[in-house]
């Protein structure tokens, strides 16, 4: 998932957990801006979302944010060259799964700051990432959650208006059995009376 080794990621169950969180709330189309960091405890998610798919990595606070974009640059374009045409007929999970060997290979490349190829890559003056947005974790997930409170209400406020049209109809209904009633027994009354008068004569 992320540039650390999992092996030394202390809560590795809870930082999984998060990202998935993210997807979900990312797949819902909540943020707009394409790129974008996200602080959570010592780490840093650093997210792209291209060509409806999202690549995501977790990465120490201390790890270049330049690099860990550059990181996420690079499954990118390699992901849309080998299975770019592939993204949309997708039908189950894992359907790339053979994608993970190439972001292992990556990853190793990535993680040792100091190479002279990630040094390079450091003062590379075209790749620029200071406009790239940072928040924190616990606000963006809180907007996704603000956002289902919201359309939950809005299903509720549906489904009350249906049910008060429903009863608006009924009272309607009534009020005009109330109003006609006596006219209709009155008019019942008196073609029962012309009914028996012919009759009788």
């Amino acid at each position: 998932m992320g540039l650390d080794d999992g092996r030394d990621l202390k809560d590795a169950d809870f930082y999984k957990q998060q990202a998935k969180q993210l997807f979900k709330n990312l797949s819902k189309g909540q943020h707009e801006a394409s790129r974008m960091s996200i602080e959570t405890g010592p780490y840093l998610f650093h997210y792209i979302i291209e060509g409806r798919v999202c690549y995501l990595t977790l990465c120490d606070r201390s790890y270049p944010k330049k690099l860990a974009f550059q990181y996420l640059e690079d499954l990118k374009n390699e992901f849309e060259r080998v299975n770019g045409s592939q993204i949309e007929t997708a039908a189950r999970p894992y359907a790339f799964i053979k994608f993970d060997a190439f972001i292992q290979k990556t990853k190793k490349l990535y993680l040792d700051t100091r190479t002279q190829r990630n040094l390079a890559k450091l003062n590379d003056e075209l790749y620029e990432v200071h406009q790239i947005m940072t928040r924190n974790v616990q606000e963006v997930l809180g907007v996704g959650e603000k956002l289902d409170q919201v359309s939950e209400m809005s299903s509720r406020l549906t489904s009350d208006t249906r049910i008060y049209a429903e009863k608006a109809k009924d009272l309607n209904r009534q009020a005009l059995i109330r109003k006609y009633a006596p006219v209709a027994i009155v008019i019942g009354i008196v073609l029962m009376l012309f009914w028996v008068k012919n009759k009788i004569w």
